[in-house]
């Protein structure tokens, strides 16, 4: 039942106090978004995880999700899985063991000698001095740089300044042929070490030691003399 309440000169209609009366309803949208904006203060998200946290749960489920469907994919499901993972791996140790770490050819190699020139036997007693310490890079690189420049004392190769390891052991080669495979290893060498990345061994500078003492040792082979150099001038004759 209604009742009219007088407020001035105004009747202002009044739910009569019944215990039928509707309730007080809200619509949809405007709920939703009370709703929102309550859960939406802080105390509510005190104990949320953080943001790295959800990153990381994400990550993780993320690669449960793909081991999930990779062992069901793969005969004998997980196990089979973990022994194919396995297996792979122990083919990369191997490999890289036996081979070592992916040699990184230089674009552009720099030249064999520095600024200040030195004598092949300073080379060799830096050379010696480094191995003495154990420091491998180094003695490997001025042993090379002895082995050069030894040839460049006897007259074996010409004094040319900017030349390379590739450079001088192909020239080399060619007037020692009996050590153009291992003057090219030992140039090879020399590149790895100084501009790829790798690290010279003992074993590596004693090879480049006997390289440089084997050369030294070598005489050249002379040049084919031409019938035509070697045939005698013929005999002037003379004014009777």
């Amino acid at each position: 039942m209604t009742a009219l309440v007088r407020a001035g000169d105004s009747a202002v209609p009044a739910l009569a106090r019944s215990g039928d009366r509707p309730p007080v309803t809200v619509p949809r949208d405007p709920a939703r978004e009370a709703a929102r904006r309550e859960l939406s203060r802080d105390p509510y998200h005190q104990n949320d995880p953080s943001l790295l946290q959800r990153a990381l749960d994400t990550l993780w489920d993320w690669i449960g999700d793909l081991f999930a469907g990779a062992s069901a994919a793969t005969p004998g499901g997980t196990l089979g899985l973990l022994v194919v993972v396995l297996t792979v791996g122990a083919v990369v140790a191997a490999l890289w063991w036996r081979l070592g770490a992916p040699r990184r050819r230089p674009s552009s190699a720099a030249a064999l000698f520095g600024d200040r020139p030195r004598s092949a036997a300073q080379h060799r007693a830096a050379a010696e001095a480094h191995a003495a310490q154990g420091h491998w890079n180094q003695a490997l690189q001025e042993r090379m740089r002895a082995v050069v420049r030894a040839l460049e004392e006897r007259a074996l190769l010409d004094i040319r300044p900017g030349r390379t390891a590739d450079e001088a052991a192909a020239e080399a080669g060619r007037t020692l042929p009996a050590h153009t495979d291992r003057l090219r290893t030992a140039a090879r060498d020399f590149d790895d070490v100084t501009y790829g990345g790798r690290r010279a061994t003992e074993q590596t500078y004693r090879r480049m030691a006997e390289l440089d003492l084997d050369v030294e040792r070598t005489t050249p082979r002379p040049a084919e003399s031409s019938p035509r150099a070697t045939a005698r001038p013929a005999r002037q004759g003379t004014d009777g």
